[in-house]
């Protein structure tokens, strides 16, 4: 398996200008904090079958829990993370904090441009929505796939693809002023599920090799981890209706040997801010605990 290993400087995102019809999209990068060094997956190995996953320790999920409830109960937000070994599911164990299903906002991106991928090959405007969260961008693929039901069932057709088995993405828009895709309702263990599987779909190597290069209003949560080899993230954010706003992430880090893991977490209750703060507070712990967490990999 062959990893194109870049190294590059991550400026961790401290605020986001959201227009009201963009809703994960910025018109700049927000101000740097704290530069660390990330190493980013250019080009996944290519595999559409999921090899045996090898779990850590199941002894050592109640600390990981016990340390999570610590580090969440320091953020002063609602958090929540779903975890699972790249090839299976999300573990039970290791579905930790919130558990409300929330909107996807733009971590649902990525299977849209996966489904517009497998439609009509890959594109500069899949780029721009994964790498840039650009909503323009996002709104081309859709109207790629037809737009109304026939692209929600093209991309509700790829989360089953990704063991996703009850995630539905809406044909019409829910609430006025934002993207009818963007405002699925996509719960933390179907998007780690989803994205634990996504090295292993067919069609979606393209996408993933975006989601490595992001810029830097998605430079956050999983980005700050020093310890993996390469990462592969996309972001999601926006104002929620009664509880401030919501920040999501969905992604993966590699293990030295290869094997990888899928996260999908959120943080809801504060600012963009905030909510960027508290996933890069889970994202060390993650950092921090990487040898207790379950891993696998994709056939060759």
């Amino acid at each position: 398996m062959a990893t194109t290993q870049r190294i590059r400087s991550v400026a961790v995102a401290l605020g986001c200008v959201v227009a009201v019809t963009a809703g994960c999209a910025t018109s700049a990068d927000p101000a740097p904090i704290s530069p660390v060094t990330v190493t980013v997956t250019s080009t996944p190995p290519t595999s559409v079958r999921p090899a045996p996953v090898s779990p850590s320790n199941p002894a050592s999920y109640d600390a990981l829990a016990a340390g999570f409830r610590k580090v969440a109960s320091s953020t002063g937000l609602t958090v929540g993370i779903a975890i699972a070994p790249v090839g299976g599911d999300a573990v039970p164990a290791l579905t930790l904090g919130d558990t409300t299903a929330r909107v996807a906002w733009s971590t649902i991106k990525v299977p849209l441009a996966v489904a517009a991928e497998r439609q009509n090959g890959p594109s500069p405007a899949a780029a721009a929505a994964i790498v840039n969260s650009d909503n323009g961008s996002a709104e081309e693929l859709w109207a790629s796939l037809g737009g109304g039901q026939a692209a929600a069932d093209a991309v509700t057709g790829v989360l089953r693809d990704g063991g996703d088995a009850g995630t539905v993405v809406p044909a019409t828009q829910r609430r006025p002023g934002y993207t009818i895709f963007g405002q699925t309702i996509w719960a933390l263990p179907d998007a780690a599920t989803f994205t634990a599987h996504l090295p292993c779909l067919e069609g979606a190597q393209s996408v993933l090799a975006l989601m490595g290069e992001v810029a830097g209003n998605q430079q956050w949560g999983v980005e700050v981890m020093r310890a993996p080899r390469a990462t592969a993230v996309k972001g999601g954010w926006g104002p929620g209706m009664t509880e401030g706003y919501l920040v999501r992430q969905i992604g993966l880090f590699t293990f030295r040997d290869g094997r990888r893991t899928a996260v999908a977490m959120s943080a809801v209750g504060g600012t963009m801010t905030s909510g960027i703060a508290a996933l890069n507070a889970v994202s060390t712990w993650l950092n921090t605990n990487m040898t207790r967490l379950p891993r696998g990999r994709c056939n060759a």
